[in-house]
Order: C-alpha cells, then structure tokens, then sequence
C-alpha cells in the first residue's frame, strides 16, 4: 500500500523524467533545423606573415610550421568538434600593412587567434590592434623584451634566455673585444643597448656599431670597420635575407675564422648559404634541429614526411608550432574558442615540446625555455656546444634596471629608429 508521500515522490520523480525528455527533443529538434554541417563550422585562425619582401625567407617556414600543427589537431579530430581552419595573409615585410592585415583578419575575417609576426617592428606595429580588440595573438620569435601585454603570448626567448646567455658565453669563450652589427629597426638596437651594458660591466669593450637598411646589402662599410677595429668577435643581429650577403661577404674577404654570434639566423638562414664557410660561427637558440631527443625526432620527421626531406626545422619554426598546440590546449580547456575565454586559459597551459619542456608563464605572458649555443656545421645544422641544465624563467625586463627605466630606454631608442 503506497502513502501519499509515495505518490508524490513517485509522480515528482515521473514529472522530472518526462521534463528531462522534452528538453533533449527540444535539442534533437533545433539540431535538426540547423544547416547542414552547421555544428561543424570551423574554427578560424590568422595566419600573418611576411610572404614576400626581405623577411620572407626567415618568415615562410614558420606558416608551414603552423600548418603542420593545425593538420595534426584536425587529423585528431579537430577542436570542440570542428575542425580548425587558416586565413592566410601577407605582411610583406611592411610594418603598416601588418597592421592592417591583422585589423581586417580580426574585423572581417573573424578569427578566434592571430599568429603573427617576426621583426619587432612588425609586432609593434600589430600590437595596438590585437590590443583595442582585446583579441589574441602569439608571437614566436626571439626578441628584446622590454615589453608586456595583456593579448599577447610571447613563445619566443626572452632577453635571460637568449640575448644575456649568449653575450656571456661569447665573451667568456670568444673574446673581449666586441663589433655590434645589426639591421636599422627596433630590435638590433635594443639588443645591442642589452649587449653592451653586459659588455661593460665584465671589463670588455664595444669597438664599434654599425646598422645596416633592412634588406640591405652593402657590406662595405662594416667590412672596413671590422678591418680597421680587429674585434675579436662579432654580434650579430642582422635580420633576413641580408644575413646571407653578410655571410658571402666575410668569407669572400678572408674572415671566416673570425667568431661571430648570431641573434637571428637559425637553420633557413644557415642552410645553403655561405654560413657554412665561416668557421666560428655560433648562435644562441632554445631549440636546434640537431637536438637528440624522441619529441624531436617525431616532430623533425613529420615536418620532413610533409615537406620534404630537404626541408629543415628550427628555433622560431618550433616556437610557432608550439604556440598552435598551445592554443588548441586552452580551447579545449576553455570549451570555447572565444579569445577572451582562451586568453584565461592559455595562462594555465604546458607542452612537451621537441625542444623539451615549456610551460607559459602567468606572469610575463613568456614561456619556461632552455637556453642553448650551437655552432654551425658544413651542412648547415648546429652542434651544440653548451646548454642551461633546466628551463629558465623569463625576464623580459632584465633585472639590472627597472621596468619603467627600460620603458623610457625604449622610447628614446624607438625615435632613433623613427623615419
């Protein structure tokens, strides 16, 4: 014999069922009344990058690079159930067309992330769109630092991880006696203030600093000055394609022992070119393609299996795949690829990535990195010749001064660089 409370427990538990039914028809019925492959829409992505003009070859392998990534994620089955999708677009080694290219993927184009950029003149220059869209952007190259933003994730090194490393080393190994040489733009300058700070403070001296046009490739002036000056090693951060008429004219006037650092010539620039003939040529990186690891060797051969086997990888090549898995994790943890809910998650992500490792760093919005020297090698890869034993926090500000003095720093080096 059923109470009354029975009954009403009994009617409450069948009224709850039938509630619970109409709601999933409900579903069934507007999933039904969708479009076709509605549900299956993709999620967009911006591609921004120089695919013509003096930073093309330095910048092409890195959309391949993110390529790869993206036809991985969706070889797994995509994000939340869609695939992902790249709109590509041409900076064209041009600042403001960087800017405007990345105002209309974000406005027009409606991608939920932007991957963008090489030069430091290029990132300032997208920087202020990404910002007044309170978007998202990963930017994957090394650079100088002094820099912060709230929609940017930096997955390149920051100056503790590559600049600092790297003069230390070369002054501690190569010589005191330092040339700086660098393209005209914003970068060169502000690494090279970083490099001679470090300099003087450990009794060195800087012989001489020459900046060269972007793209330029007159190397005679900074020929003579090496001649005359007789420094015993060379920073080097000369960007793009005026690295290779760099490299051919060294060795064409007898200066191939002569040490050099390099900021910004990985395996593209080394590979093939008249790099290879220079004897003590070094550079500081997080990741080189010779690295000895089984991520590695996974993510070497499928790049290779994609490309072809005469293709070859490197540092702002990994960093800019990395920034893809990166994202796909916060998307995923996030259930949305809204880039307001991702910027939150981003925060919370880490990878084992081919060169080890990486986990983002809340604070700086930068990436745990190892720092590593290689030399470069007949065949155009880099024997490794000293590394850091674990991951390095960034610093984008380093620590001998405080944010807002290098803050000021910049701005007086960004008007020496303004036309």
């Amino acid at each position: 014999m059923h109470t009354a409370a029975a009954c009403c427990h009994r009617c409450g538990s069948l009224s709850r069922y039938w509630r619970i039914t109409l709601a999933a028809l409900v579903v069934l019925l507007l999933a039904a009344c969708q479009p076709e492959g509605a549900a299956r829409q993709p999620i967009r992505i911006g591609v921004l990058h120089s695919l013509s003009g003096t930073m093309a070859a330095s910048e092409r392998p890195l959309v391949d690079a993110v390529r790869l990534a993206v036809e991985e994620i969706n070889a797994d089955g995509g994000l939340l159930g869609r695939p992902v999708e790249i709109v590509l677009a041409d900076g064209a080694s041009n600042w403001p067309r960087f800017a405007a290219e990345a105002e209309r993927l974000i406005s027009q184009e409606r991608v939920s992330a932007l991957f963008a950029c090489w030069t430091s003149a290029c990132r300032k220059a997208v920087k202020p769109v990404v910002e007044s869209h309170r978007h998202l952007m990963f930017y994957p190259v090394q650079y100088e630092g002094l820099e912060s933003s709230p929609n940017i994730l930096y997955t390149g090194a920051a100056p503790n991880q590559q600049i600092i490393p790297g003069t230390r080393w070369a002054l501690d190994q190569l010589g005191q006696g330092v040339y700086l040489l660098g393209s005209d733009y914003i970068f060169p300058r502000a690494a090279n203030r970083i490099i001679r700070d470090l300099v003087e403070a450990g009794g060195g001296t800087v012989l001489g600093e020459r900046y060269l046009p972007l793209g330029g490739t007159d190397m005679a002036q900074a020929l003579d000055d090496i001649r005359r000056l007789r420094p015993q090693v060379v920073f080097n951060t000369v960007n793009g394609d005026s690295n290779e008429h760099l490299f051919r004219a060294l060795a064409g006037a007898g200066l191939s022992d002569l040490p050099i650092m390099s900021f910004s010539v990985a395996e593209n620039e080394v590979t093939g070119s008249e790099a290879t003939r220079l004897q003590a040529h070094y550079a500081v990186w997080g990741y080189f393609q010779s690295l000895d690891s089984a991520g590695n060797r996974r993510f070497v051969a499928a790049f290779k299996a994609r490309y072809g086997a005469g293709r070859v990888t490197s540092d702002p090549m990994e960093a800019a795949y990395i920034g893809v898995r990166l994202w796909a994790q916060a998307v995923t943890d996030a259930g949305t690829d809204a880039p307001a809910e991702v910027n939150r998650s981003i925060l919370r992500q880490s990878l084992q990535a081919p060169s080890g490792i990486v986990t983002v760093d809340a604070a700086s919005r930068h990436l745990w990195k190892m720092a590593r020297i290689g030399q470069v090698q007949a065949d155009g890869q880099f024997r490794q010749v000293w590394a850091t034993s674990y991951p390095l926090r960034p610093a984008p500000y380093p620590f001998y001064r405080s944010p807002q003095e290098w803050r000021e720093i910049m701005q007086g080096l960004e008007m020496e660089v303004r036309p």
